[in-house]
């Protein structure tokens, strides 16, 4: 992949996400809006030949619009506590880039792990608390909000979800990706304030 899409699925991804912070309510509720592009320097009109000319099929691409009330949410992981991913774009298990969304219920938190590829976050809804090392505790979480960003180096340990309400968080790398517990016990557990 180029270095040119790359960085424009990214901005895309950032443009929906800010654009989707102060609506997104996740599944049954009311569709949000959909993403508008992030503003940049106007950009003149091309034909549509001279923006697909000398372009092979691979390069060509069509528009698409995705409502978080519309798409397939499956169990993250296979976990029975309710966390829930969408896959937007590609796939996380394959080479290549991909964007998800997850969804996690108060009071489910993943527990200490690490990723085989960096991820970049973009918390969508609620209070994403986030925290280092190999202890799974409340304790010294830094909560972040709608619009807020935290990326996670390949092989950091670190572990995060929610604790007082519904949250939503953008997730994009570059697969193949994984999970790895610390202990290789279960991704995720139930957790209150101040454990």
């Amino acid at each position: 992949m180029n270095r040119f899409f790359q960085i424009t699925v990214f901005a895309g991804f950032v443009a929906m996400s800010l654009s989707l912070a102060s609506c997104a309510q996740g599944p049954g509720a009311q569709a949000p809006a959909a993403a508008q592009p992030a503003a940049a320097a106007p950009v003149q009109p091309a034909s549509a030949s001279s923006t697909t000319e000398g372009k092979s099929d691979d390069e060509i691409r069509d528009i698409v619009r995705i409502q978080l009330d519309k798409v397939k949410w499956s169990p993250t992981e296979g976990n029975t506590l309710g966390v829930e991913t969408a896959v937007l774009e590609g796939d996380p298990k394959k080479p290549g880039y991909y964007l998800t969304v997850n969804h996690f219920p108060p009071g489910v938190m993943s527990r200490p792990h690490f990723h085989p590829d960096e991820r970049h976050c973009i918390v969508i809804k609620g209070s994403w608390y986030t925290n280092t090392g190999d202890v799974f505790t409340t304790k010294g979480a830094v909560p972040l909000k709608p619009g807020d960003y935290m990326r996670h180096p390949k092989g950091a340990h670190h572990f995060d979800g929610a604790l007082d309400d519904d949250v939503y968080v953008a997730i994009s790398g570059t697969g193949p990706g994984g999970i790895t517990t610390i202990d290789g016990g279960p991704i995720f557990g139930r957790i209150k304030k101040g454990e």
